[in-house]
């Protein structure tokens, strides 16, 4: 079908910028010799997952469930990372895991033997202490009081028998900058032990897809630890896969009318893009302005019963009209891995734009999708 044919609302999945995005970070290994994988804690898309394996050198995940996933679907390299492992689970992690990231020496100390005898890669996450975000202390891992990875004062190097790489994620939609001056920190800390280490991993939060990113400077320093320490490096975007590349198509419901003009669509907020509300952000909206740019500004909202169910404020050239379809970009991430059923509400289908840009639409959801998360 046709992208106007698709039903509302609708994830959809660009296929030819999804491309765009694999090639660049495919480009950066084929320059480098670093491994890039899918962090698939942003994008989750599995019927996607062979296209990507054809570019990337597996997954990352942040527990068992992901790592399944993962290692079931793509079947390349799989790695993990949790700041906790539960005893009933560890065991298939290990029987499905190449590389597995502990948080904590205590949690090294419970767990390495098994690692180790499953014949895995053992890494222990540290934290540099470098907070390079600007305003977003919930996604900061080295804010204060931060759960994230062991600090420099609490370093065993007694403990590190066993432990062949570090890893270190600090970065959130971040350019190269960042990640030089947290690589420094990572040094100044650290440096002694990277010689000991075979690999280091330096996370995600990498926006390395965006216009402005700064490859050279991401480039140089993947060498930097090549070169200096003979480690094998890695990162673990998940942003960076499918940045761009992908919407979310809406239909209005109702129109309202409250000091404002307001629009009942038939997604939402909070249970379809709730990182609106958490980050918060204003999702970019295909033909529309910011509040009072254009002639007339509707405030968008969802149909659940919070209040506080916004997607924002835009204006358009024209006045809605119920039945009218709005498209949001950047829809991919952060999405469908997020979604919930507040209220009952359905969630999207899901579809593919191919590069001839026919769509397919690949999931639907209905009501025993919502009613099999109760009991």
């Amino acid at each position: 079908m046709r992208f106007e044919e698709l039903p509302t609302p609708c994830y959809v999945v660009d296929e030819k910028l999804i491309v765009r995005n694999l090639e660049i970070l495919n480009g950066v290994m084929q320059r480098t010799g670093a491994k890039i994988v899918l962090a698939q804690k942003a994008f989750s898309m599995t019927s996607m997952y062979p296209l990507i394996g054809k570019y990337l050198s597996g997954t990352t995940a942040s527990g068992l469930y992901e790592a399944r996933l993962g290692n079931e679907e793509m079947g390349k390299e799989t790695h993990v990372f949790a700041p906790a492992y539960r005893e009933d689970e560890i065991d298939e992690i290990v029987s499905i895991c190449d590389h597995i990231i502990f948080n904590s020496f205590s949690q090294l100390e419970k767990f390495k033997s098994k690692a180790l005898q499953g014949g895995r890669k053992i890494g222990l996450r540290i934290n540099p202490e470098c907070s390079t975000q600007d305003g977003h202390e919930i996604y900061d891992p080295c804010s204060p009081g931060s759960r994230f990875g062991v600090k420099r004062e609490d370093f065993r190097p007694d403990l590190l028998d066993g432990v062949t790489g570090l890893h270190f994620h600090t970065l959130c939609q971040q350019n190269s900058d960042d990640l030089k001056t947290t690589l420094d920190a990572v040094e100044e800390k650290f440096g002694e032990w990277l010689s000991q280490m075979e690999w280091i991993n330096f996370g995600g939060g990498h926006h390395i897809t965006r216009e402005d990113y700064d490859l050279a400077t991401l480039e140089s320093c993947i060498k930097r630890m090549q070169d200096k320490y003979g480690l094998e490096v890695y990162l673990e975007p998940g942003e960076a896969i499918a940045l761009n590349a992908g919407y979310l198509v809406t239909s209005v419901l109702d129109l309202h009318k409250n000091g404002i003009d307001i629009a009942i669509m038939d997604t939402s907020a909070t249970c379809h893009m709730p990182d609106v509300l958490e980050m918060p952000y204003r999702p970019p909206l295909f033909g529309s302005g910011e509040s009072g740019e254009k002639e007339f500004t509707y405030r968008l909202g969802g149909q659940t019963c919070l209040t506080g169910d916004v997607i924002g404020d835009y204006s358009f050239d024209q006045p809605l009209k119920t039945g009218d379809r709005l498209v949001f970009g950047d829809m991919a991430i952060y999405t469908m891995v997020k979604t919930n059923t507040f209220n009952g509400m359905p969630l999207p289908a899901i579809a593919v734009q191919d590069r001839d840009g026919d769509c397919k639409v690949v999931r639907t959801f209905g009501y025993e999708d919502f009613k099999g998360r109760l009991a």
